[in-house]
C-alpha cells in the first residue's frame, strides 16, 4: 500500500470488543494475566514494558520507516539518550554531526562525556572529514540531516558506508524530513530517531520520542533501555500522535510549498542577507537534497541586514508568526536559535558551525501564504 494509505491504516485495527474505529486509551498500569502459566499471553503486563495504544503507534511508525521495530519515549531527547544508551558503552567514542540540536550537544558534551565516552563533532556536508573521524572504538555515527538549525545536509548514503566499514551503528535523527520525504534504511542506515513532537504530532499537543530499527536484533537493544530506564511514551500521548501521523503527508505537502514561496521571497527581499532552504537552487547541497530525499521541507532560516539587533526587533515584531520553540506544527513559528534553542552551545562553537548570532528560523506552517509572507513583509519594513 502506499504512504498515504499506511499512515492512515498501519498498525491500527478496529477494537475488537466494541468495534471503535481509533485505538483506544489503554490508560491502565498493570494487565490481568489469566494464569501463571499464561503470564503475557495477551501481550502486555504492565505500561512501563508495553502498553496496546503504544504499541499501535510503534507499529505504525516502523512500517511507515520501513524498519523492523519502533520503540517510542517520553521526548525526543530521551529517544536520543536511548539510542546512545543502547550502543555506547564507557571507553566507546562516537562521531555526532557538528551542526545538531542543542539538546543533543548538551547530552554529549554535560551528560554522557562524564561516563567515560568520546564525542567528536564532525562535518556531516563532508563525508570524508566523517571517515577521518573514526577510530578504532567508534561505535556509533549520529547524522541529523537536515540539521537543526543550519539546514546543513549530509550523504546517507556514502556515512553509511562509512559506519559499515568502521563496523558502527549509523543512526539519523529524521525529523525535520520524516519518512514521507527521507528513507534513511533505504539508504543504508541503522536506526532512524524522531522528536515525534514535530511533524508526527504536528499540532503542539505533546512531546514524545521514536527510534526506529532497521533490525529485529537492533530493536530488542533500543528497547532494553527503553524499558530499563522507564523513558516511556504516555498512553494519552501515542493516541494524540496516532492522529496527527494521519495527516502528516498533506501536512507535510501545504507546508513544504508555503516554505518554498517564502524562501522565495525572501531571497528576493532587498533587507535580507541571506536565505538558507533546500529547495533553492542557490542552497549548497541542492543537489545532494534533491537526490536523498522526495522534498525539501518547511524548515529555513534568514539573516535580516543588521543583524541581530534588527534580527530582534523582526521576531519581537512580527505577527501571525508565534515566537515559540518548536517546529513542524501546523503553526507557523519563528525562533532564534542562539538565545533559544541552542542557547546551551558555546559561543565559539556556535560561529564554528554557522549559528550566526543574526540567523532567524522559520517553521512554516499551514496558514494561507499570502499572509505568513504579508506578515514577513510588514516585519521588514519596520527593521
Amino acid at each position: 500500500m502506499g504512504f498515504r494509505t499506511r499512515q492512515i491504516h498501519a498498525g491500527v485495527t478496529p477494537d475488537p470488543t466494541t468495534g471503535a474505529i481509533l485505538t483506544p486509551i489503554y490508560q491502565s498500569t498493570t494487565f490481568v494475566q489469566p494464569s501463571v502459566d499464561e503470564y503475557l499471553s495477551k501481550g502486555f503486563s504492565y505500561s512501563r514494558s508495553g502498553n496496546p495504544t503504544v504499541r499501535a503507534l510503534e507499529a505504525k511508525l516502523a512500517d511507515l520507516e520501513g524498519g523492523a521495530d519502533c520503540a517510542t519515549f517520553g521526548t525526543g531527547m530521551s529517544a536520543v539518550t536511548g539510542t546512545m544508551l543502547a550502543f555506547l558503552n564507557a571507553g566507546d567514542h562516537a562521531i555526532i554531526s557538528d551542526v545538531a540540536y542543542g539538546g543533543t550537544y548538551r547530552l554529549c558534551t554535560k551528560v554522557l562525556s562524564r561516563f567515560g565516552i568520546d564525542f567528536t563533532f564532525a562535518d556531516g556536508s563532508n563525508t570524508d572529514d566523517v571517515a577521518s573521524s573514526v577510530r578504532d572504538n567508534t561505535a556509533l555515527i549520529l547524522t541529523e540531516t537536515p540539521a537543526n538549525p543550519t539546514m546543513k545536509c549530509s550523504d546517507i548514503a556514502a556515512i553509511s558506508e562509512v559506519a559499515k566499514k568502521a563496523g558502527a551503528i549509523h543512526a539519523v535523527d529524521n525529523t525535520f524530513l520524516t519518512p514521507y520525504y527521507q528513507r534513511p534504511f533505504e539508504l543504508g542506515a541503522d536506526l532512524s530517531i524522531h522528536s515525534t513532537t514535530k511533524y508526527m504530532d504536528g499540532h503542539n499537543a505533546t512531546v514524545g520520542g521514536a527510534v526506529i530499527s532497521k533490525t529485529a536484533e537492533l530493536a530488542e537493544k533500543v528497547r532494553f533501555i527503553q524499558n530499563s530506564t522507564g523513558s516511556i511514551m504516555s498512553p494519552q500521548v501515542a493516541w494524540l500522535t496516532l492522529q496527527g501521523c494521519k495527516t502528516l503527508s498533506v501536512r507535510m505537502d501545504q507546508q513544504s510549498a508555503n516554505a518554498m514561496a517564502i524562501a522565495e521571497y525572501l531571497e528576493a527581499h532587498p533587507k535580507v542577507e541571506q536565505v538558507c532552504y533546500p529547495g533553492l537552487k542557490s542552497f549548497a547541497q541542492h543537489e545532494l537534497s534533491s537526490r536523498q530525499a522526495s522534498g525539501y521541507g518547511a524548515m529555513l532560516w534568514f539573516e535580516v541586514k543588521g543583524g541581530l539587533t534588527a534580527g530582534k526587533k523582526l521576531m519581537d515584531t512580527i505577527d501571525v508568526w508565534t515566537l515559540a520553540e518548536n517546529l513542524g506544527s501546523v503553526e507557523s513559528l519563528i525562533t532564534h536559535p542562539v538565545t533559544m534553542t541552542h542557547a546551551d552551545v558555546e559561543e565559539a562553537e556556535r560561529k564554528r558551525v554557522g549559528i550566526i548570532d543574526g540567523l532567524v528560523r522559520l517553521s512554516v506552517g499551514l496558514e494561507d501564504e499570502e499572509d505568513l509572507i504579508g506578515a514577513l513583509e510588514k516585519a521588514l519594513k519596520q527593521v
